[in-house]
């Protein structure tokens, strides 16, 4: 006779390790989005500063 709690058991285990390999790296590919865009606003800051500055004069 088929296990089916043995089976319902290793599909488990298995889908929970998935789901946090999952938030890992969504948790890193999020920090990557975060830090470049830091890059990005800063550059595009520096940019309009300097869109200001050519407007004023």
């Amino acid at each position: 006779m088929v296990d089916y709690k043995e089976m319902y058991t290793i599909l488990f285990n298995k889908v929970t390790d998935i789901i946090e390999d999952l938030q890992q790296v969504q948790c890193k590919t999020e920090e990557m989005y975060i830090q470049s865009r830091e890059a990005e606003i800063v550059q595009m800051k520096q940019e309009l500063d300097m869109v200001k500055k050519q407007s004023l004069k």
